[in-house]
């Protein structure tokens, strides 16, 4: 198990949202050298979609700097919620107020999720453990004698 404290995973999940803009920029980029305008603006849309709804989760579910875990759940039970309205509201509102290349801008919107997935694979592995993160000691550690071992 990895523990991270509370500014630390700000700081990674905001970390996120700034490498899904990346990703976005250099998605539309490729669009537009192996396509058109119009597909450079999709895969523009399609990566801020993504990239906004991130930006959303991240701050309604580590804005607050609350303690009590009951409450830091329902903020990330909301943040979750928040994100995935604004994903399908982004997505209607592009698809009625722009003609949009739709294998752009899913594209590039899946590629914003790849960031997300990469950068949650680097916290989660020993071998991709950020130098700020520790791994978490069991509750009974201390009283524990040298016969026993703790397993994961």
């Amino acid at each position: 198990m990895t523990v991270i404290d509370l500014p630390q995973a700000r700081r990674l999940a905001f970390g996120v949202v700034l490498g899904q803009a990346a990703v976005t920029a250099m998605a539309a980029m490729l669009a537009w050298a192996l396509s058109a305008w119009p597909a450079a603006m999709s895969a523009l849309v399609g990566g801020s979609i993504g990239t906004a709804a991130s930006l959303v989760m991240a701050l309604v579910a580590l804005g607050s700097r609350t303690v009590d875990a009951r409450r830091a759940l329902g903020a990330f039970y909301l943040g979750e919620a928040l994100k995935i309205a604004v994903v399908i509201g982004l997505f209607v509102a592009a698809f009625a107020t722009i003609k949009v290349v739709p294998l752009a801008m899913f594209a590039a919107f899946t590629a914003t999720y790849f960031v997300y997935w990469i950068a949650l694979a680097a916290a989660r592995w020993p071998g991709g453990r950020a130098r700020h993160e520790k791994p978490a000691e069991p509750a009974c550690a201390q009283s524990m004698d040298a016969t026993h071992t703790v397993r994961d």
